[in-house]
């Protein structure tokens, strides 16, 4: 045996012995997780009994990247850690996610990114139909866009929250990378058009201006959509879509990252029926329909001033039934039970013709 080997051997043999450890912790904290299932149904009831706690987990893994020391990277021990979550949550009980699909979108990575990878995440066609799967009780949670930095706000998914009556229990950001997809090919010779969706075209619109400035662009309902047209129609057809997308569909990435913007990213929201706790870092968001005179919008914001309480978004939408009022849309920080959050949503309901808060949860740790 060479030197070499020798010192690989005595490596090896530790990795070995440290595998060894991770497993027997990692069966450890699984058949605690299943103890805590039990207790919660003693206490709670079957049925009553809440297993998925949004701030508890993010406490979780804020700590986890708080006390991580390296070489792993803060948000790669983050997301190892949402994995054992995840497969120790399963065993409490699994949890049904409904998604803006169809699979291969950027909002089941979102969802797999949120709940892990142990998480049932069940597609749905459109918006309005994950709102109503989860208020009959279908799905225990759906994932949901609500905002693109370059595109801005999902407007229909705002308008969702005046008809259905769920919670936003958390939101998950998502970076995202846009690639050139194609069946056969591997490189960009022969494409006579792309299939993309409208947005995700207008995201990309120098790079194909500059590669691509006579094929044809055809707008689809999603980038799944437009990886399954790639396959199907041959390599004269590309599709601009995601990491997943390639892999469900079996597509060769032949041009990566093509956004016009590299930190282009989404902001989804978590929806369900559940009051969620404080987590220490949290956001509450709120829809306030006021009359619509000069004046309005700012007197609102005079409370949140007084406060020193800081806005994350504020967007205008249309009085519902009523073109006397304005409604608006608006997130902040902080937890509505935190006793300054409660005086000004005193103040601004006294204010308002309407307040309907939506939820409070915690800002995305990953």
């Amino acid at each position: 045996m060479s030197e070499q080997e020798k010192e690989l051997k005595v490596l090896r043999d530790q990795i070995d012995s440290i595998d060894k450890q991770i497993h027997s912790l990692l069966n450890n904290r699984a058949r605690c997780a299943q103890q805590v299932a039990d207790v919660k149904e003693k206490y709670q009831g079957n049925q009553d009994a809440v297993f998925y706690r949004p701030e508890r987990e993010a406490q979780v893994l804020r700590r986890v990247m708080t006390r991580n020391e390296g070489p792993l990277a803060d948000k790669e021990v983050a997301r190892l850690f949402r994995e054992v979550m995840s497969v120790c949550l399963a065993l409490e009980k699994p949890m049904y996610i409904a998604f803006l699909g169809p699979e291969g979108t950027f909002t089941q990575q979102a969802a797999s990114k949120h709940f892990g990878h142990s998480a049932h995440c069940i597609p749905f066609n459109s918006s309005d139909e994950v709102f109503r799967e989860v208020e009959s009780g279908g799905a225990h949670y759906g994932v949901v866009p609500i905002e693109n930095s370059t595109e801005g706000m999902v407007h229909h998914t705002l308008d969702l929250f005046k008809r259905f009556n769920l919670k936003i229990c958390g939101e998950v950001e998502l970076l995202i990378h846009h690639h050139l997809l194609r069946a056969e090919a591997e490189d960009l010779a022969g494409i006579t058009r792309i299939y993309s969706p409208q947005q995700t075209l207008a995201q990309c619109r120098s790079w194909l201006d500059s590669h691509f400035p006579s094929v044809e662009r055809i707008p689809v309902s999603s980038n799944a959509e437009a990886a399954r047209l790639a396959l199907e129609q041959g390599s004269s057809a590309a599709a601009i879509a995601s990491d997943l997308a390639a892999d469900l569909y079996q597509l060769n990435i032949v041009a990566k990252n093509i956004d016009d913007q590299s930190d282009n990213s989404t902001r989804f929201l978590i929806i369900g029926d559940q009051e969620v706790g404080e987590s220490g870092q949290d956001k509450t968001s709120v829809l306030i329909s006021v009359r619509d005179k000069a004046g309005a919008l700012y007197k609102l914001l005079e409370h949140f001033q007084r406060h020193k309480i800081s806005l994350t978004r504020i967007e205008t939408r249309p009085g519902q039934q009523d073109a006397t009022n304005s409604m608006f849309y608006i997130d902040f920080e902080g937890h509505s039970v935190a006793p300054k959050i409660t005086r000004l949503l005193a103040e601004l309901e006294a204010e308002s013709t309407e307040l309907k808060l939506l939820g409070s949860y915690p800002v995305a740790v990953l």
